[in-house]
């Protein structure tokens, strides 16, 4: 892996006159160099300051230009609202150029009420207020979608299977309430929403199911084909031409774990049903699905072992109108930067490791846990995103202790005399492939110090022509790192979360902030925090915040 170094030419120019005024004419260089930054106004007089003056002034612009000199994350706007130690904090809808949708639910005295905020992308308040809710019924789904926000409600248990949802016209703010009959009581996973109907995903005793309720006539049904034993719903993608595609996980006749693609038109019809063909002893236990040009689908994830829990490596497959498939396997242990978290020395010995059991002609075999989250196109290529984690678990004594009494865990879970610590991630992985399956680059990020008790996805991609950034937040700092395929152009750094005013300190950041993609190349941060003012006389106080993000080369 190589690292290029970025330079500015304004930059470069402006250290080049720095350094050649420590070695000529102090002056004539300092005041050329200084009034290259901007900052000739504020040195009016420094022709008649000294020459040890101007050095300590240059040498200090010298340290900040090579500081300065790197890609950026700007933070154009912010918004904020104050909000009390109990109280709860709000959900985030995104609405593309159309700005964002912000709702809490209250509960106690003002039950059955949701608090509704449209902003615009500039944070401006389009419209605000509070929407009426039935009793016992909590928000399980929400999308944005053609000017409107879809909710999506749910009974608080299985008495009653039939869902509210609720669509609000992101304009006016005006609203319409519809019931889905859910026939079934099953458990919902997903919601998505297409052109002209509204899918809920989910399992009725293991089964994966899908609802399809239609926004022409307002009737729901359980779409056809979907699955008759038990298997894991991996996927819900809506496609642009308002068809959508259903992934499960699941054995096919062969007892192999394989992918199940079943490819709907807008009214729910079944259009194709097929599954991947794996080759033996190789199990497809996750994947994700893109259209390409010319009707090919695209469908990538994770293979491994018959037990579906570690995975070896990566699949890419390829599947033409025909149902021509062409699948490629690529084993973590042949990817070129997949172990770059790990500290030098240990990456060295896995690699050392590696080549000797390929001279002896031995497998190569890595055990990871891992996730593919995004599957995007870049350029005349396809681009994967996924993100290894691992669970943590400790011991606990029966008896406890005197620091630890028995009793529920302040964080974790107790599973089987164990207590659940969540999930750490360790790094992202980023891969290049051909429309056609061929590997042609991987890149890595790691993750540190990321914990979470439900698997998400922390690291987020920001695609342009010539490089891809990698963001994730994590206690107030944005991290960030800018790749070229297998390139490293600029190691990690990180830029804080910047508050509202210079006064702002930020004591303490929730554990719940994060980083979503919005609209463009635009993304949001999101979460709460502590504020100290360092103002005499202005109160501390605790804030929901909305972040506009933007990586600049």
């Amino acid at each position: 892996m190589k690292y290029v170094v970025r330079r500015k030419v304004k930059a470069d120019s402006c250290i080049g006159l720095i350094i050649l005024s420590l070695f000529g004419d102090i002056k004539q260089y300092a005041i050329k160099a200084i009034k290259m930054t901007g900052l000739g106004t504020s040195f009016i007089s420094i022709k008649w300051l000294s020459d040890r003056v101007i050095l300590s002034v240059l040498l200090t612009l010298l340290l900040f230009l090579s500081a300065d000199v790197r890609a950026q994350v700007l933070q154009p706007r912010r918004f904020e609202i104050p909000i009390g130690q109990n109280e709860t904090n709000f959900e985030i809808i995104p609405a593309q150029d159309e700005g964002l949708f912000l709702y809490r639910a209250f509960t106690g005295t003002r039950s059955g009420q949701l608090h509704l905020i449209h902003l615009d992308t500039a944070f401006a308040e389009k419209w605000s207020g509070f929407l009426p809710v039935e009793k016992n019924y909590f928000v399980i789904g929400k999308k944005a979608y053609n000017s409107q926000l879809y909710l999506l409600l749910r009974y608080k248990d299985y008495s009653k299977n039939d869902f509210i949802l609720i669509i609000v016209d992101g304009a006016t703010g005006n609203y319409t309430r519809r019931i889905i009959k859910g026939y079934i009581p099953f458990s919902p996973t997903e919601f998505q929403v297409a052109r002209a109907a509204v899918l809920i995903g989910g399992y009725y005793n293991k089964v994966p199911i899908v609802l399809h309720f239609s926004l022409a006539n307002f009737q729901s049904r359980v779409l056809p084909g979907i699955f008759n034993e038990s298997g894991e719903l991996n996927q819900i993608r809506v496609n642009e031409d308002g068809n959508f595609d259903v992934l499960i996980s699941a054995l096919n006749f062969q007892k192999q774990r394989t992918l199940w693609v079943k490819n709907y038109d807008v009214q729910g019809n079944l259009l194709r049903n097929f599954t991947l063909d794996v080759q033996d002893n190789r199990h497809l236990i996750f994947g994700r699905s893109l259209k390409a040009t010319n009707d090919i689908q695209i469908i990538a994830g994770v293979y491994g072992s018959r037990s579906a829990e570690f995975s070896r490596g990566i699949f890419i497959a390829s599947i033409d109108p025909s149902g021509l498939q062409k699948i490629r396997y690529y084993n973590f242990g042949d990817l070129e930067n997949f172990f770059k978290y790990m500290k030098a020395k240990r990456e060295k010995r896995v690699k050392d490791r590696i080549e000797r059991r390929k001279i002896k002609g031995k497998k190569i075999k890595f055990n990871y846990r891992f996730l593919v989250h995004e599957l995007v196109s870049y350029k005349d290529q396809f681009v994967l995103l996924g993100e290894a984690f691992y669970p943590k678990y400790s011991s606990v004594s029966p008896y406890g202790s005197f620091f630890s009494p028995i009793g529920r865990p302040a964080n974790g879970m107790i599973q089987n005399g164990r207590i659940f610590e969540g999930y750490f991630y360790t790094h992202a992985v980023v891969m290049g492939f051909t429309p056609e399956g061929n590997l042609l680059w991987d890149n890595s990020f790691e993750i540190n110090d990321v914990r979470t008790f439900t698997l998400e996805q922390f690291v987020k991609l920001d695609v342009d022509n010539d490089e891809i950034a990698l963001l994730y937040l994590y206690e107030n700092q944005l991290r960030t790192k800018l790749i070229r395929d297998n390139d490293v152009i600029e190691g990690k750094t990180t830029d804080p979360i910047i508050t509202g005013s210079v006064n702002d300190v930020v004591k303490k950041s929730g554990s719940t902030n994060k980083l979503e993609y919005w609209y463009s190349e635009y993304l949001y941060a999101y979460g709460v925090q502590e504020i100290e003012s360092q103002v005499k006389g202005q109160r501390n106080k605790r804030v929901f915040y909305i972040n506009k993000v933007k990586h600049v080369d």
